[in-house]
């Protein structure tokens, strides 16, 4: 019975028909992507054999998103998702119709494919961040976990149909053809969207503009430690894991001496892999926390390089890709788990395209690098580097434990309004707030400690200055102040300060004396007379 109920849970957000049409045209259109990323690694492999130019193509591809997913987070909350959206999907079919039309005329050279590789990075950049965005939109509140788990799930189906797809095609019919149906994708997603019927935003006078939005998402990832920890761990398994996806095709052509075909069938072995290490992934994380997940990846996926690298039977190397799927899925669910569980609703766009940028440098410096190292010492030997790297960071990393994420993040809305005599301008700042506390010389010690933590909560809600002060006439008069750029943005602050914020306040309140609360005054910045 609890089967039955978990399995409909599960599928609930598919009884949405918006999410439902939408999550199956994402499919078909990633589908298409992986097919079009197939024929581009492949036909570079026989424009060049060169290590450094293969993995170029993959460099191409995620340099745009590291470039650029910070800004993607910032635009996908200011305009209008569908119509950004509809824009992103035609730039990318535009890119395909390019490759497609090159490639049956013969024209298509390295720097052609390389650069229309990065104008498709570019439009991923973009797309990425507003797609995570609208699952809130698309179901019921109750099934927002459900949906994003059915879309992590649709990325792994169409991970192990289009590559093996896209390689038959190339195979049998050419890369114009397998480009071609890549634009067909695109046409069906864009079909979708223009039929969504999207809800306007509503309009909000405290509204975040793009620089505003920008700032302050970068001061929230610049004061969050927590958020630090899983940007290191990325960086680092993902840095040394890319070696394998660098050189794959150069492993199916040289070590493998396999065709197109038999490279898709490998890409396509790598998404059954991860569809199955989804499907176990409740079980073991009953049995291992998130750092021995991440743990057991790393070893995994350098197993399977080091097994590679000794040029093992095709048949072999599609069952190693299996594991490799599996670890690889591993990986991005427990990071990315671990850095949606610390990031509050109103920065968790901004927040993820910041590990979405870390996670894509990482792969691009990894993919530049081990194709220049593939250069100098050949594809076995660079990946036998890869694998020995990935195992010594993996159980250096392991030390630094992943944050536990059960942080109460909900909004507590209990900072009152603040006090003005007549109205305020939004765009008036900056704004510095006092808080006066009184705190006995036994306390100090431990007071000053707690505002010290306090300080990084005033920073990643929004302020660019903090400090400490004392009275030089009574040392238990103590005042923290901070700064924000606007009065808008203080107002904000009102907003964003979390249900835990609030209990590390309430620990600082417990040493102030006095039947009167801390004192807290606004001042705000006077221009000077005759002062435009």
């Amino acid at each position: 019975m609890s089967t039955a109920k978990s399995s409909r849970g599960s599928f609930a957000p598919l009884a949405q028909p918006v999410f439902a049409v939408l999550w199956t045209a994402t499919v078909l259109g990633n589908t298409g992507s992986f097919m079009r990323d197939v024929a581009s690694s492949w036909l570079m492999t026989d424009l060049s054999a060169a290590p450094a130019a293969v993995a170029m193509v993959q460099a191409a591809g995620t340099l745009p998103i590291f470039l650029l997913a910070i800004p993607a987070g910032v635009l996908s909350d200011i305009l209008d998702r569908r119509k950004f959206l509809i824009a992103i999907q035609l730039l990318l079919a535009a890119v395909s119709i390019s490759l497609m039309t090159l490639s049956y005329m013969g024209m298509l050279s390295v720097s052609a494919l390389i650069a229309l590789t990065f104008l498709g990075g570019i439009g991923a950049a973009l797309m990425g961040p507003t797609w995570q965005a609208i699952v809130p939109e698309l179901v019921p509140r109750e099934d927002v976990k459900g949906a994003v788990a059915l879309n992590s799930l649709g990325i792994n189906i169409a991970r192990s149909i289009g590559p093996a797809a896209g390689g038959l095609l190339l195979a049998a019919f050419g890369a114009a053809v397998t480009y071609g149906a890549d634009v067909a994708s695109y046409i069906l997603v864009i079909g979708a969207l223009v039929w969504w019927p999207r809800a306007k935003n509503a309009d909000d006078s405290l509204s975040e503009g793009f620089f505003g939005a920008f700032r302050a998402g970068l001061r929230y990832t610049r004061a969050s430690k927590p958020l630090h920890v899983v940007l290191l761990r990325a960086a680092i398994f993902f840095a040394f894991a890319s070696a394998i996806w660098a050189l794959l095709p150069l492993v199916a052509r040289q070590l493998l001496g396999g065709d197109a075909g038999f490279y898709g069938l490998l890409l396509g072995s790598v998404g059954a892999g991860a569809i199955g290490g989804a499907l176990v992934m409740p079980r073991l994380r009953e049995r291992f926390d998130a750092d021995g997940l991440l743990l057991g990846s790393a070893i995994v996926t350098a197993s399977v390089m080091g097994i590679l690298s000794l040029a093992p039977p095709q048949w072999f190397a599609i069952v190693a890709l299996l594991f490799l799927g599996g670890a690889w899925i591993t990986a991005l669910t427990t990071l990315n788990g671990a850095a949606q569980s610390i990031l509050p609703n109103w920065v968790r766009g901004r927040g993820l395209a910041v590990y979405l940028t870390v996670f894509n440098g990482a792969m691009t410096a990894g993919s530049i690098g081990w194709g220049a190292v593939g250069e100098a010492v050949g594809v076995p030997m660079t990946l036998l580097i890869g694998a020995a790297g990935l195992l010594v960071a993996g159980f250096i990393m392991h030390r630094l434990k992943l944050p536990s994420g059960d942080t109460d993040l909900v909004p507590s809305n209990h900072w009152p309004e603040p006090l003005v005599a007549e109205k305020i301008a939004h765009d008036r700042g900056p704004v510095l707030i006092l808080i006066e506390y009184n705190v006995e010389k036994h306390h100090r010690a431990a007071f000053l400690h707690g505002l010290d933590e306090m300080s990084h909560e005033r920073r990643r809600d929004g302020a660019y200055g903090w400090g400490v002060t004392e009275d030089s006439a009574d040392p238990q008069k103590i005042v923290e102040w901070f700064m924000v750029e606007s009065w808008a943005e203080h107002l904000r602050q009102h907003r964003r300060v979390s249900n835990a914020d609030a209990d590390l306040q309430g620990q600082l309140l417990a040493y102030h004396t006095g039947t009167e609360k801390p004192v807290v005054r606004h001042f705000l910045t006077i221009n000077r007379p005759g002062a435009a």
